[in-house]
């Protein structure tokens, strides 16, 4: 399963990159939204999993340039930070097929999660 990560903190990218790679998963990381969507548009991933705050393009607009870029697409998008104000929480209810999870997020929670939306 291809999964792509945007996370500008390089720690906290390494640590879920390398735990979510020992559950399977094919990790490609990326440190700003632009850079994100330019991979998630070239070649979608099975799931996308993105922190709000980042340099270049955060995630709210990562998010709603995919929804208008990929009016179908088929795959979840799990939005994780720290940022937990009731802003942030709006215009997730408003995309498809988006899981907002605050942090810090358990690993295991979040793999589990994964391999459970994945296998249906």
């Amino acid at each position: 399963m291809r999964l792509i990560l945007a996370d500008d903190e390089a720690p906290t990218a390494r640590v879920m990159s390398l735990a979510l790679k020992k559950q399977g998963f094919d990790v490609e990381v990326f440190y700003n939204g632009k850079d994100a969507l330019e991979a998630t548009l070239a070649n979608p991933p099975d799931v996308l999993v993105t922190d709000i705050e980042m340099p270049v393009m955060d995630g709210q607009e990562l998010c709603e340039t995919l929804k208008r870029e990929m009016p179908e697409r088929s795959f979840p998008v799990y939005v994780i930070t720290g940022v937990t104000n009731l802003v942030h929480r709006k215009w997730t209810r408003e995309i498809e097929d988006l899981h907002f999870l605050e942090k810090p997020v358990s690993i295991r929670r979040l793999s589990q999660e994964l391999e459970r939306r994945l296998q249906t």
